[in-house]
């Protein structure tokens, strides 16, 4: 996956993969169901993508799982979760984001509800999937059981939307897209500047907005009934767009963003990577990193390591491996003590 290519080669494993072991072994067969449950007395989590009920079929559930280590923690990602008339489905990001009411509220207003240019239901279940995987070893630490994390693309998605929920339980509110804005929060939107690019201003507090107001050399609009307060400005959304907007059409977008900078008003460009790679911001955190690629000899540059821990900071130690099964003799041979006679047999019998 990725969009660049260099002799047939693409790079979004390059980043996705960095600093994991990547080992095969087929669950089909008992040898192979063997060599995994030796793994769990070993291990502290288990992350599965399957659809429910396959590892069970292949007589490794949590029951299984539990009887070679109690401690053991089942992180299962899916797309509608391990239960619900749904939980037999196969689900991707795509159709979890359009599910979950999240799609409809992404666009403009009368257009068809795009997606965005990433998937993000599968960044969201990814994120909800680990703080469970953390809940749940803490809850360890005291009692030494393990149990199931239990991760729904869809049910990620529905947890980010705000008060979509609450605004249509309570007042049969159905929030719809918004364009380049949130509706009833003001100001914050882009505005274009005097060299045809945009910014993001973003000063819908009241304290924030008096200072906007300064920065633009007129305070009184802090003082006028229409835009006073924050649900005043909410309901006047356009009026305060476009003077905002025709204030910044006459500026240059670095003289727009240190005046408010300065002011203590928050905004910024809208970068393309081609930005963001060299933003010294970024740079000087380490977040953007090297990942050496041995299939074209070169370091690849992706995201650092989020978020920054004062006293043990994440390190990217691999790029992502280059074939499936490249570390079969590592993990089996040295977690495991398996000799190397007993894998080249284990790979005859297409164990591995």
């Amino acid at each position: 996956w990725g969009q660049a290519e260099v002799d047939g080669h693409h790079f979004f494993w390059t980043i996705h993969a960095r600093n994991k072991k990547a080992v095969t072994l087929n669950l089909r067969e008992p040898k192979g169901r063997e060599l995994f449950l030796d793994l769990v007395e070993k291990s502290d989590v288990i992350v599965e993508n399957f659809r429910p009920g396959t590892l069970e079929k292949w007589n490794l559930g949590y029951d299984v799982l539990r009887e070679r280590n109690r401690g053991i923690i089942l992180v299962r990602v899916s797309g509608y979760g391990q239960t619900g008339p749904d939980s037999h489905k196969a689900g991707y990001a795509s159709v979890a984001e359009a599910a979950s009411g999240l799609r409809h509220m992404n666009g403009f207003p009368g257009g068809p509800p795009p997606r965005l240019a990433l998937s993000l239901g599968d960044t969201l279940a990814g994120m909800f999937a680990a703080q469970g995987a953390l809940a749940a070893l803490y809850r360890r630490s005291v009692t030494g059981e393990g149990q199931v994390v239990d991760a729904a693309l869809t049910e990620a998605c529905l947890a980010v939307q705000e008060s979509t929920i609450p605004d249509y339980d309570v007042g049969g509110v159905v929030r719809g897209p918004s364009g380049t804005r949130l509706e009833g929060i003001a100001p914050s939107n882009i505005y274009p500047t005097a060299d045809g690019s945009w910014v993001v201003v973003a000063a819908n507090q009241d304290t924030v907005f008096r200072r906007l107001c300064g920065a633009m050399g007129q305070p009184e609009l802090a003082t006028d009934e229409r835009f006073a307060d924050h649900v005043s400005r909410g309901r006047n959304q356009d009026a305060i767009d476009e003077i905002i907007a025709a204030w910044a059409a006459e500026r240059q977008p670095a003289e727009i963003i240190a005046t408010l900078s300065e002011a203590g008003v928050i905004s910024g460009p809208i970068n393309t990577v081609a930005e963001v790679v060299t933003d010294p911001q970024l740079v000087s955190r380490g977040m953007i990193a090297d990942h050496w690629d041995e299939r074209i000899e070169r370091n690849v540059k992706g995201p650092g390591v989020v978020p920054v821990l004062s006293e043990t900071p994440g390190t990217i130690r691999s790029g992502g491996s280059l074939t499936p099964g490249q570390h079969n003799d590592e993990v089996y041979g040295e977690l495991l003590g398996r000799s190397a006679d007993e894998l080249d047999a284990l790979r005859e019998e297409g164990i591995l």
